[in-house]
């Protein structure tokens, strides 16, 4: 495919994404549709439709109007290239810029240059202050490929080696003791020998510091209350030689899990289910909950447009009723751990103060926040206590 027809296809899945398709769905049926497109460009396509939900708002302005059209028009302007370049009709290319979307185009401000709704730019402010345009400007780019080395068979240097031998450039990343950034050649990794010998695992920087932090001394039983895939219990696991539960109350996310834990020669035990507490407590209980993900919005950029007050407001109440149900699977002497990858002080610190003001015993030990780097997402991660 030319550089051209990338774009126009870009243009016709992010049309369909605006009619309200989810994106993953809209780019497998276009790569359906597309047989002749290559692996480079499934990607390169790919990266464009990305970047353009990353800038909804701005590109919009840039090209003039809200059509995939318009807002990779503005994607061109954005990175200073004339539309026009590539918009020539020729082949599958779009066809030429009229007068109108010539003359059409403004320079985004406020909202629009955050790329953000309004109402979500005001929580923004509330939540970080200072940091918050920053922290929405740094959402509008792509984010960093992170790798946890796994400790139970690597050490950072010796994975780093293992993966220049497939062709994949790495550094440490100070962010925590086992992170690797990925510089080049990401896309091979699930073939590299480093990854299908488990001597890594994809996971964002913030993540594995926030793990780092979890004292795991005299812990003997733990459970990964509301596990996901698995991440954060393969991050204990590879600490820990206590006896490791992942549970979720969507049973399917976890299903990869045993074979993930297997690669990484480590044990966790998947619970379907949970329940007797008063039979079956843990001394540490992670609760990674539900929340907007508005920390890992360069990742999931779509997330960000289908927010409403409305559903932070049934994220926030689920997560409140978590925190309360955790808590009573938290042996004498244990510890509650609070996370989410969410930047909002809604989901964040009220969360934690709330529950210690109303629930009896219970004391909070240490917070902390990790912004958004160059190495890691937004994060947000509560050690609570019994006083």
């Amino acid at each position: 495919m030319t550089p051209g027809a990338r774009v126009q296809a870009a243009i016709e899945i992010l049309d369909h994404i605006a009619g309200g398709e989810p994106a993953e769905k809209a780019l497998i049926a276009w790569a359906r549709r597309s047989r002749f497109a290559g692996s480079g460009d499934r990607a390169a396509v790919r990266d464009h439709v990305f970047q353009a939900l990353r800038c909804w708002l701005s590109y919009a302005c840039l090209g003039g109007g809200e059509t995939g059209r318009a807002r990779m028009i503005g994607a061109l302007r954005a990175a200073d290239i004339d539309p026009s370049e590539l918009f020539t009709g020729a082949g599958h290319a779009p066809r030429p810029l009229s007068a109108e979307e010539r003359a059409k185009g403004s320079t985004p401000a406020g909202a629009d240059a955050c790329d953000m709704p309004q109402w979500l730019l005001d929580l923004f402010r509330t939540s970080l202050g200072e940091r918050a345009e920053a922290t929405a400007h740094a959402l509008r780019q792509r984010a960093p490929v992170m790798l946890r080395v796994n400790r139970r068979k690597a050490v950072r240097n010796s994975a780093i080696a293992a993966l220049a031998d497939d062709n994949i450039s790495c550094a440490a990343h100070p962010i925590a003791d086992t992170a690797i950034i990925v510089t080049q050649g990401a896309r091979r990794l699930a073939r590299s020998r480093a990854f299908l010998d488990g001597l890594v695992e994809l996971q964002d920087g913030s993540s594995q510091a926030a793990m780092e932090s979890v004292d795991l001394s005299v812990a003997t039983r733990i459970v990964d209350y509301c596990a996901g895939g698995g991440g954060k219990s393969l991050a204990l696991a590879a600490r820990s030689d206590a006896q490791i539960f992942a549970h979720d109350v969507d049973p399917a996310r976890m299903q990869d899990l045993p074979e993930r834990a297997a690669r990484a020669g480590v044990s966790i035990s998947v619970l379907k289910t949970l329940s007797k507490p008063s039979s079956a407590l843990f001394d540490i209980v992670l609760c990674d909950v539900p929340c907007s993900g508005s920390g890992t919005w360069r990742r999931a950029p779509e997330a960000k447009w289908r927010l409403t007050p409305e559903r932070l407001d049934d994220l926030t109440s689920l997560q409140a009723n978590i925190l309360l149900e955790a808590a009573r699977f938290v042996a004498p002497g244990g510890q509650l751990i609070y996370a989410t990858c969410s930047v909002l002080m809604s989901e964040n610190e009220h969360q934690i103060d709330a529950f210690v003001s109303s629930t009896e015993g219970w004391v909070r030990r240490k917070i902390h926040r990790f912004d958004v780097t160059d190495g890691g997402d937004g994060f947000f991660i509560a050690h609570l206590g019994r006083d």
